[in-house]
């Protein structure tokens, strides 16, 4: 879908609906006083205190209607510059605009106000010149946004709309809409009994469900197997440590905002980890290595928590615990670039048998006149900048180069995947690190007996378990392919009386055999049956009838076929056996 924000003309076009919106909220609701009304990529809003009213998605086609009457009206929208004295009296009943205008410094920016008939609002602007040029709009949704984001502060109303400057862009753009519903991974996680998600618990506490902790242990075993062919040495970390442990990471003078409140045991201090690098480091330290044991690569499948604000919760995409897919890889400097390229080998590999394709490579380096920001080790940067751009241009794929934003301790490589559904963001993630190793005095013998410090690789290919859900369930609608699907197959007699022996025969056969399967044999009709399993998305239905249950025999549908195909039972399960142990992709 478009970026509203990035496209000059839409961008202004939904700034001045959002004027729109709050002069039809004006005439509806006399008293409401209004916050801020941004663009934004999706379209814009406008954050509201319309008092004890509170609006419903049932409100929005009332105000939709006052808006066009204001369209209508055809008035011209105009600009006037005031000083700040005159916008405080200009304003005065809304202490939403006189906060806004009492931070503003009158000698730098010029206060400006626009006003379309008999409604005025405090903006920069720009505006179209006229009212009747915005026909072509929707309003989306409303929701509850704190005052300035702070949940200590009174709960506004954020209504969200969309405007083109034409019906069909417009229509189009909600026909995405839908799309994108049907692909989100909250309504799928729910239909098909993923995830649950209960306030009692808390927000941003998902709880995995028996199809969804299938789905769950078939990602970690499948990317655990990876690892372990690769040399990596799998551990099990607490999810919570020392106070002291963070402060000589740095994660609690740098990271304190992300983390959960510290935690009083005793006489000591504890706190819920937001990363796992801090107790790698100390698995490290426990023993004495030698250049012989380099690089040692440690994996975890790891809990971590961090403190994310309710309003930025989005199922299990955006929680406040999860599992980070993640891996501490100790190398010498000479062993940098072969490792970088093991962990980008295994990504590719990764993304290839997921059949995720639409991805890009960012590399995060430094900017050489920033003397402040950055580890200082000129040496060690050059080289492995060195290293990484060589190891991209051997791949042959393209990779942006994104100066200055490299972490202070070192370079690294983001894998940027476009979902179905929302933004853009980082699945995948390969960081050096210089300065680590060193806060906690790590330190390997070198070849000629002088101790050196080790140099890190932060790793995740899934980054966390919970947001790689979301994003292949988005991806692939919850149509998932045969080896990680919940439910595999349903057995299903076409009479129960008469077939039933030998469908539960199939189904414990199958079952004996490995395969997640159940049987259907409830006394409904085989059409209501089959539907049903549709619904579910369920990739295989056996339909055993007199012939099958004669022959000895298996028929079934796939998903989303209607053709009937009958093998053997032999057959069939070497059929289905090849799919699960090839991880093939679901073809449709």
């Amino acid at each position: 879908m478009i970026n509203i924000k990035e496209d000059e003309k839409l961008s202004v076009m939904n700034h001045s609906c959002a004027h729109l919106l709050a002069q039809a909220i004006k005439h509806l609701y006399p008293n409401a006083k209004f916050w801020v009304g941004p663009v934004i990529e999706e379209g814009f809003y406008y954050d509201i205190d319309l008092g004890d009213e509170v609006l419903t998605e049932e409100d929005l086609p009332k105000i939709e209607k006052e808006m066009k009457k204001c369209s209508k009206d055809n008035k011209r929208i105009v600009r006037e510059e005031i000083s700040k004295e005159e916008a405080l009296e200009r304003f005065k009943d809304d202490p939403y605009k006189v906060d806004l205008i009492s931070r503003m410094d009158e000698n730098e920016v010029v206060i400006s106000m626009y006003t379309q008939g008999d409604f005025t609002d405090l903006c920069r602007g720009p505006h179209v010149e006229s009212t009747k040029l915005l026909k072509n709009f929707k309003l989306l949704k409303v929701s509850g946004a704190y005052w300035k984001g702070d949940a200590k502060n009174k709960m506004l109303q954020r209504i969200y709309g969309i405007c083109f400057d034409n019906p069909e862009d417009l229509e189009k753009h909600l026909q995405a809409l839908e799309e994108a519903k049907e692909r989100d991974h909250r309504k799928i996680g729910k239909d098909l009994g993923i995830y649950m998600m209960s306030d009692l618990v808390g927000r941003g506490l998902p709880m995995y469900l028996p199809n969804g902790f299938i789905l769950w242990h078939e990602l970690e075993e499948y990317i655990r197997d990876k690892e372990i062919k690769r040399g990596y040495h799998h551990v099990q970390t607490p999810p919570l440590g020392n106070v002291e442990l963070y402060k000589t990471s740095g994660h609690l003078a740098h990271y304190k905002d992300a983390m959960f409140p510290i935690m009083q045991v005793e006489d000591e201090e504890y706190v819920l980890r937001p990363m796992n690098c801090p107790h790698h480091m100390v698995m490290y330290d426990n023993d004495l290595h030698s250049y012989r044991d380099l690089p040692l690569r440690i994996a975890e499948i790891a809990r971590d928590c961090r403190y994310e604000t309710s309003g930025s919760l989005k199922g299990v995409e955006r929680v406040r615990t999860f599992c980070q897919n993640d891996s501490h890889i100790f190398c010498t400097p000479d062993q940098i670039g072969d490792e970088f390229k093991g962990v980008v080998d295994l990504i590719l590999e990764v993304y290839k048998e997921l059949g995720i394709t639409d991805y890009k490579f960012e590399l995060s380096l430094r900017d050489p006149e920033d003397k402040v920001k950055y580890h200082q080790d000129d040496e060690m940067w050059n080289k492995a900048e060195d290293a990484l751009r060589k190891i991209m241009s051997d791949y042959g794929v393209p990779y942006e180069e994104m100066i200055g934003e490299a972490a202070f301790y070192g370079p690294k490589l983001d894998v940027i995947v476009k979902p179905a559904v929302g933004n853009s963001f980082a699945l995948s993630t390969c960081q050096i690190d210089f300065c680590l190793p060193a806060k906690f005095d790590l330190t390997y013998v070198d070849k000629d007996g002088s101790k050196k410090t080790p140099v890190v690789l932060h790793r995740a290919v899934f980054g966390s378990i919970d947001r790689t859900i979301a994003y292949y369930l988005e991806e692939t609608k919850g149509i998932l392919p045969l080896w990680l699907a919940p439910k595999q197959m349903v057995v299903m007699p076409v009479n129960s009386e008469f077939q039933g022996d030998y469908a539960r025969e199939v189904t414990e056969m199958l079952q004996e055999e490995g395969f997640r399967v159940f049987l259907d044999d409830r006394n409904e009709k085989l059409g209501y049956r089959l539907r049903e399993s549709q619904t579910k998305k369920i990739p295989y239905t056996l339909i055993l009838g007199d012939n099958e249950k004669n022959d000895k025999t298996i028929s079934y549908r796939l998903f989303g076929d209607k053709e009937t195909t009958t093998l053997s039972q032999k057959d069939f399960i070497k059929l289905v056996r090849e799919e699960v142990d090839q991880r093939k992709l679901f073809k449709k």
